[in-house]
């Protein structure tokens, strides 16, 4: 019998001790049994095989795959509340982290998860806001006039106003060039001086019917 492997598996004979070495044929055992090694040996592929329907050719060329990988993850996770009127971009207090990258090359993929709402006795009930690099705002939108350039905005809307908690998410693969400590933060800033808030509702009575959220930003680095 020829060995049917690896295009499907083989189904070999097991002699018992009463057989004769002519039923099954001893000889045709061994051929089989060999037939089926070398089969598997073809399969398989010898170190450093150069065969590319082998098993070790094509698992070396996975593990030559440098780029794309994840290196590292660092997260914050900011569990108490904020409270701001500011108007300019100010610093959302404990949102935010720091990564060192291993290489210069690699770029950080960073995902900024917020919750927050805004005064409701205002119509400009939101609040912008932008992630930053440093000193550095990174992924803004466009020079449009005088809009603000921003990453995305929170605010009291829709059902229930001045009781929801609202939230957004950015995702942005930064390149820091560098191998140093970098922080990444959060900044928010409301246009009409209204109260803006982070991880609570503008309405925050002191009962089971509101809640505390959580807000948070990880950082990954991804290998160039």
């Amino acid at each position: 019998m020829a060995t049917n492997f690896p295009a499907s598996l083989d189904t070999l004979t097991n002699p018992t001790s009463s057989d004769s070495l002519s039923s099954p044929s001893h000889s045709a055992q061994h051929a089989n049994v060999n037939d089926a090694v070398e089969a598997l040996q073809a399969k398989v592929g010898a170190d450093s095989s150069a065969v590319t329907t082998s098993l070790d050719y094509k698992v070396a060329q996975l593990e030559a795959i440098s780029h794309g990988k994840i290196l590292q993850v660092v997260s914050t996770t900011k569990t108490d509340t904020f409270t701001s009127s500011a108007t300019t971009f100010t610093a959302i207090t404990g949102l935010s982290a720091s990564i060192t990258p291993t290489d210069a090359a690699s770029k950080v993929l960073v995902v900024v998860n917020i919750k927050g709402a805004s005064e409701t006795s205002t119509s400009n009930a939101t609040f912008n806001y932008r992630v930053m690099r440093g000193a550095t705002a990174i992924g803004i939108g466009d020079t449009r006039g005088n809009r603000d350039r921003a990453t995305g905005s929170v605010g009291t809307r829709g059902f229930g106003l001045g009781t929801t908690i609202n939230a957004d998410t950015a995702v942005i693969l930064d390149s820091p060039a560098t191998t140093s400590a970098t922080t990444y933060s959060v900044q928010g800033k409301t246009y009409a001086a209204a109260t803006w808030y982070v991880n609570r509702a503008e309405l925050d009575t002191d009962t089971g019917f509101y809640f505390t959220a959580i807000s948070s930003v990880t950082l990954m680095e991804v290998s160039a």
